[in-house]
């Protein structure tokens, strides 16, 4: 987000609820692995992610953003971006965004960035694929449990990061679910933030839960964030942001996805 020189105060209250953003944690086992090596383990979740990639290019679903300015105490809200837009195809298979709900942005202190809605769309359903997984140092740190999953648990951190370039990453940690070797969890944020002397585009930390889809794939289903961005030209600026991803539906189009041992659809059409 892009800091912005002024003030104004309003009362809203968010009442932040679902079994998503109440999800009980387990204690992290430090111990190894048994009977997977991490590096075998990273293999596995690298192309299930690949897959996953494509498989949720055959959906539509819709996104419902809300992202608050806050007190610095965090019980007042002084201003609100909020957008809610449909994922859909076009008969060509085609991507689709259709915005059904976007008032005016009210929010104090802060201007989204193109970065801002890259990430919204993209950057918080975080994905590592085998095409991008070299890019990163993945670094196992344990075994914890997340509510009924077991899961093995990564670091993940660019290799390189450049703050001139354009390029941007992600850095935090990741949760792996040991029987379907999907990312069902991550915490972090898209780096690197962007300063000029003029300019600053400082992204805040999140979190973003999976849940399964169709029995088969883990796809993006809450991202929330509440954390301060802190700014050399101003203020530091305390936001919240909810990001809810509903109603998957697969969409019938002429690529054949493949994932596991499904069997193969015929071309055109729909899965039963």
């Amino acid at each position: 987000m892009k800091l912005i020189r002024f003030s104004a105060l309003f009362t809203f209250a968010l009442l932040v609820c679902g079994s998503l953003a109440s999800a009980q944690e387990g204690q992290l086992n430090t111990d190894p692995p048994k009977g997977i090596a991490p590096e075998e383990i990273i293999q596995k979740f690298a192309a299930k992610e690949k897959q996953f990639k494509e498989a949720r290019d055959q959906y539509t679903y819709r996104e419902d953003v809300r992202m608050q300015t806050l007190e610095s105490d965090g019980k007042a809200v002084t201003g609100e971006y909020r957008e809610v837009f449909d994922v859909t195809y076009d008969p060509q298979g085609r991507h689709l965004e259709t915005v059904v709900f976007a008032p005016q942005d009210t929010l104090v202190g802060l201007l989204m960035s193109p970065e801002d809605l890259q990430d919204i769309r993209h950057g918080y359903p975080f994905v590592l694929t085998s095409d991008e997984v070299n890019d990163y140092n993945v670094l196992y740190v344990g075994q914890q449990q997340e509510d009924e999953l077991h899961c093995y648990v990564f670091d993940i951190a660019p290799k390189h990061l450049d703050p001139k370039s354009k390029q941007r990453f992600f850095q935090g940690r990741a949760w792996v679910d040991d029987q379907d070797f999907q990312i069902v969890k991550v915490y972090g944020k898209r780096v690197p933030d962007i300063r000029t002397k003029h300019n600053e585009n400082v992204f805040p930390k999140f979190t973003t839960w999976r849940e399964q889809i169709d029995g088969k794939y883990w796809f993006p289903a809450y991202t929330f964030t509440d954390d301060t961005l802190h700014f050399r030209l101003g203020p530091d600026v305390h936001i919240r942001q909810i990001i809810k991803y509903t109603d998957y539906k697969r969409f019938g189009s002429q690529t054949t996805i493949t994932y596991g041992d499904d069997q193969k659809q015929p071309s055109g059409e729909k899965p039963k």
